[in-house]
């Protein structure tokens, strides 16, 4: 049996074969259609009792068509054998249940703004945020990759926005599409760097490549 305290990267998670599963930045995402609040709400039951006969348990999301689960050991800041354990348990019940799976329909966000004064500005958006979404990460503005220090507009804050990797070159096509531009693939697939009309830059995410 794997050790459940070893963390596995991302190509040993996607070797798993989770087809329900994507790996994102906080963990691994599935979202299930259950048609109806009701069937979401049995469902989540269900995905307690697993929780607790596995003594691992989930970040659950349920709305009215869908129920979201998210799956990361935090002990070990990573995934382990427990959250893919427990990842095929939940993907029997929705099986069992007859709720289709939609792997890709996951989008995480994230705000990042360059600037060399981290610890000076940490509790001010700690404190402003509270427990909002999305997080916010700093980065100095000359880290490598940086997207932002040539922009034009000047501009300090961005969107990094985390997707599937087998879907991150379908949205950054959206995007193009609705009227933005590629900036970057230089890094792809672990990220592009995509603009608005207005020149404002924002980042297509995935975990492939890292």
């Amino acid at each position: 049996m794997a050790d459940p305290t070893q963390k596995l990267s991302p190509s040993q998670v996607a070797e798993e074969g989770l087809a329900d599963w994507r790996r994102m930045l906080t963990g691994i995402g599935a979202r299930f259609r259950t048609g109806d609040f009701a069937a979401g709400v049995a469902f989540v039951e269900r995905i307690g009792v697993a929780a607790d006969e596995a003594d691992h348990h989930p970040d659950v999301t349920l709305t009215y068509p869908a129920v979201k689960v998210m799956l990361s050991s935090h002990d070990v800041g990573g995934i382990t054998s427990r959250d893919i354990g427990l990842a095929r348990r939940i993907s029997e019940i929705a099986t069992e249940s007859g709720f289709a799976a939609e792997p890709l329909d996951q989008t995480e966000v994230e705000l990042a703004l360059d600037t060399t004064a981290e610890e000076l500005l940490t509790p001010f958006y700690a404190a402003l945020m509270g427990e909002a979404t999305p997080s916010v990460w700093f980065q100095g503005p000359d880290a490598g990759g940086s997207p932002l220090p040539e922009s034009q507009p000047p501009q300090r804050w961005h969107l990094d926005v985390w997707v599937p990797a087998d879907e991150a070159e379908a949205r950054v096509h959206a995007v193009v599409a609705a009227g933005g531009h590629l900036v970057s693939d230089a890094e792809a697939p672990s990220y592009w760097v995509l603009e608005d009309a207005e020149g404002n830059r924002s980042c297509i995410c995935s975990m492939a490549g890292r």
